[in-house]
């Protein structure tokens, strides 16, 4: 049984959430799940960030995880927790700055930086310092403009 604040977690009992659970999830904007009808959409009492999934819904989901030994999924729920707190438009150039030869070594360095700074993100941000090791290590950095 993995704890959440106040939140016990136990994978066999409350996994799937949505439907085991769904006392416990809400949307960003502090929706239930079950508010989530066609009827409230075609009503208009949905926006798009009723839509989005709050990171307390991808923490749980790491609990989950990491209650059946799946650590590295776990990680993945938590880094995306963080990436929700990211503007949509952020996040496509992050992904586009972390293809192989795309950005030099510096670049992902402020990056990383950038991710703690400004978006409390440290789990990505060391996501992100990983990759520059490895490329590095492959030489599938961009060269720098000198």
């Amino acid at each position: 049984m993995t704890q959440t604040g106040d939140r016990h977690l136990d994978p066999a009992v409350d996994y799937p959430l949505s439907s085991r659970r769904p006392d416990l999830l809400h949307t960003p904007t502090g929706k239930h799940i079950e508010d989530l009808t066609l009827d409230a959409v075609v009503a208009g009492d949905l926006s798009p960030l009723d839509l989005r999934i709050a990171p307390d819904t991808l923490l749980m989901q790491a609990e989950i995880a990491d209650g059946v030994g799946r650590w590295q999924l776990a990680e993945n729920f938590r880094r995306a927790a963080e990436m929700t707190e990211i503007p949509d438009e952020r996040v496509l150039a992050m992904y586009n700055a972390l293809r192989p030869n795309a950005s030099t070594g510096q670049e992902l360095a402020d990056l990383a930086d950038e991710l703690e700074r400004e978006h409390s993100a440290s789990r990505t941000a060391a996501l992100v310092r990983e990759a520059a090791e490895v490329y590095e290590r492959r030489n599938l950095l961009a060269a720098a403009d000198d």
